[in-house]
């Protein structure tokens, strides 16, 4: 296995980062999660424009783009696999201990391991922690990610595979690695960015190809949709049969089912929408 490190390919069981690159030490990085299918990735544009947004709001200097693609091609060509998780991760570098950065530059490194295609539904929970849609980090993909991990564990725990989390204002606001959808009265709705959600590469593209509307939703409209889904780059659309205690029986229903297939008919026939 190989993956890119300080502007090369190098051998997994010899790469090194520093203990003291700042990504480790206080979790001051971004990255991106690309779905990579038969070596090659979908909507990267999209998602190295992400990593430029994230890294201008976490003062980052700006990822050199050329080089993050050249990485990405270089990873996929040297580890052949039919799908992927591609792994974009860019740090502040090497920095002295606490949280001023040092003056020695970025790290950037790519890498990928081998996924499978997710199943059709999942069952997920909510979490009685909040998102702060007022943060430093609101709308950043940043590696600080220590509270999705609470987060999850706790879902794995309940047999579920996603926590669900209100904002500080108990609205509607994401999952720990997804964005979601909840279907009333046959229309899709999605909390909008101002809620404090991640600015969803698969989340855009649902939007746009489903007609889906961005709506201001109380917390407890999980407790009453007819459907509800999550989206990410891994999962695509994945319908929700359970959230909590409550079961959504027949899940993908009609509306979830439909939008599953416009995705994968959209998605299909163009690797960079």
């Amino acid at each position: 296995m190989k993956i890119w490190l300080d502007g090369a390919l190098q051998d997994i069981a010899s790469a090194r980062v520093s203990v003291f690159d700042h990504g480790l030490t206080v979790g001051d990085g971004i990255f991106e999660t690309v779905k990579s299918v038969e070596g090659r990735p979908f909507a990267l544009n999209r998602h190295l424009d992400r990593l430029g947004r994230s890294a201008r709001g976490l003062g980052l200097p700006e990822p050199d783009r050329d080089e993050v693609r050249r990485a990405c091609t270089a990873v996929l060509d040297a580890n052949p696999m039919p799908l992927g998780r591609l792994r974009i991760t860019y740090t502040g570098g090497l920095s002295p201990l606490g949280s001023d950065r040092g003056d020695q530059g970025p790290t950037l490194v790519v890498a990928v391991g081998e996924t499978t295609r997710r199943p059709d539904s999942t069952a997920t929970i909510t979490v009685p922690w909040t998102r702060n849609e007022r943060g430093a980090l609101a709308g950043l993909k940043t590696t600080s990610y220590a509270e999705n991990v609470v987060a999850l564990a706790r879902a794995h725990e309940q047999g579920a595979s996603e926590a669900l989390f209100a904002n500080t204002a108990d609205r509607l606001c994401e999952g720990t690695g997804t964005n979601v959808f909840v279907v009333l009265d046959g229309e899709v709705h999605t909390p909008p960015l101002a809620s404090g959600c991640l600015a969803g590469i698969t989340r855009a593209l649902v939007v746009d190809w489903a007609g889906v509307r961005e709506t201001d939703l109380p917390f407890e409209v999980l407790k009453e949709a007819d459907e509800v889904f999550v989206t990410s780059s891994l999962r695509d659309i994945q319908a929700v049969h359970r959230v909590d205690d409550r079961e959504l029986p027949g899940a993908p229903g009609p509306v979830t089912a439909k939008a599953m297939r416009l995705f994968e008919e959209r998605a299909g026939a163009d690797l960079e929408p």
